[in-house]
C-alpha cells in the first residue's frame, strides 16, 4: 500500500490520477537509466533541491533520505557542498530546512 502523500502534491494525484501516473513514470525511466545507487540517486535530488532553493522539496527528500537510512551527517553534507557553488547564504538555508526534519 502507498503511503498518500502531504501537501499539493498529494492533491494533485487526488485530482488529477493520470497526470500523476505518467509524471511517476517519467520519475522512474530516469531514476532507472543509469548506475547511480539508491543512495547517490537520493542525496543528487536533494542536492538539485537546494539548488533550485526549494524549501518543500529539501524537505522531501531529507525526509525519504532519513526513512532510506542515509545518515544526518551526509544530508547535512550536501548543504554543506553548496557553499562553493551557491554561496553561504543557500547553504545555511539548505541546512536549516535540513534540521526542520526530525527523525
Amino acid at each position: 500500500m502507498t503511503r498518500p502523500m502531504p501537501g499539493a502534491a498529494g492533491d494533485l494525484a487526488d485530482e488529477h490520477p493520470d497526470i500523476w501516473k505518467a509524471y511517476s513514470a517519467l520519475g522512474k525511466a530516469t531514476a532507472d537509466c543509469g548506475p547511480l545507487t539508491d543512495r547517490e540517486k537520493r542525496l543528487v535530488k536533494l542536492a538539485l533541491a537546494i539548488g533550485v532553493g526549494s524549501e518543500g522539496a529539501v524537505h522531501s527528500h531529507t525526509r525519504r533520505a532519513k526513512v532510506d537510512g542515509i545518515e544526518v551527517a551526509a544530508i547535512i553534507q550536501v548543504a554543506m557542498l553548496a557553499i562553493g557553488p551557491l554561496g553561504l547564504p543557500r547553504a545555511v538555508a539548505a541546512k536549516t530546512w535540513i534540521e526542520d526534519i526530525d527523525d
